[in-house]
């Protein structure tokens, strides 16, 4: 073929080409813009998918903190607390909405006395005519809650005791009176545990601890242990026991001293602290025999 002609395939081709290669140029421009639009719309979801995430965690958090018992989870800064970590957003439930009408409870609100309360004492209501010639002192008698004692039932119990011939009414310038709940008195009976006992009595001789009985002021403090076991040292009934325990103490009430024993085989005093022991007396729980006699030792100093 001579120099500087071209065949008619050539020709032919050359058009094709430009076109195939226009074609790839707008292919990718086509690609370059659909790479450009999914990045974008990458980025705006990568945008947008944080604030959501951090909303939520966010929530999930104050979820947690909200319903966190105490000692556990963060303080109200937000601090953690050394007992662990708060709950996750996912376990956290979602917090209920405040109620401005149904305000937490302060905790300082009262709350009805709890039946059994230590320390705690019941009047009873129980009252009854003036015993004895002299000068009547009025009475009542409470029970600690919890120790199962019937208030109505033990004032008779002590009102008997005090009213017996053999009591301080013998005296004739003595007199006593129980009145009910709510009336003025000149001293109280209380029946307590022994722990309370203690407390009251500021009871702090080893030996004694949780055993004694006593008065303080115009209270006469009975021990329900010894009121309802009577004492190892007492060869009598609990009933008598009970009025050894009444009339010492309110023979303090009254005025009176201790007393030690007369001598051997003799009746106790009622005024001896027969729980230390009788000292080679008999028991006795009465300040007067059946005589009307004194029944008396020498004074303890």
């Amino acid at each position: 073929m001579p120099a500087g002609h071209s065949t008619g395939r050539s020709r032919r081709d050359g058009p094709r080409a430009r076109r195939r290669a226009e074609r790839r140029r707008r292919l990718r421009r086509t690609i370059l813009l659909g790479s450009a639009a999914l990045v974008a719309v990458s980025a705006t979801a990568y945008a947008l998918l944080p604030e959501d995430e951090t909303t939520t965690a966010a929530k999930g958090r104050t979820a947690a903190q909200a319903d966190a018992p105490d000692g556990e989870g963060t303080d109200a800064a937000g601090n953690p607390l050394p007992q662990g970590g708060a709950k996750s957003p996912e376990a956290a439930p979602s917090p209920a909405a405040p109620s401005p009408q149904a305000p937490s409870p302060s905790p300082s609100t009262g709350a009805p006395a709890t039946p059994g309360k230590p320390g705690t004492f019941t009047g009873s209501s129980a009252s009854g005519s003036a015993q004895g010639k002299g000068t009547t002192r009025r009475w009542r008698l409470e029970v600690e809650e919890g120790s199962g004692i019937d208030p109505e039932a033990a004032a008779r119990s002590v009102e008997a005791i005090l009213g017996d011939p053999r009591g301080w009414t013998r005296d004739p310038r003595y007199g006593f009176q129980l009145v009910g709940a709510g009336q003025p008195v000149d001293f109280t009976v209380k029946i307590a545990t022994p722990k309370t006992t203690d407390l009251l009595c500021d009871v702090v001789t080893p030996e004694l601890i949780g055993e004694t009985n006593c008065r303080v002021g115009h209270v006469v403090v009975v021990n329900l242990k010894r009121w309802k076991e009577g004492s190892p040292q007492f060869s009598g009934s609990v009933e008598e026991y009970r009025a050894l325990i009444v009339n010492h103490e309110v023979g303090h009430e009254i005025g009176r001293g201790h007393e030690g024993c007369p001598g051997p085989g003799k009746p106790a005093p009622a005024m001896m602290q027969q729980i230390k022991g009788l000292g080679g007396c008999k028991s006795n729980a009465w300040p007067f025999d059946a005589n009307g006699t004194y029944l008396s030792g020498p004074p303890v100093l």
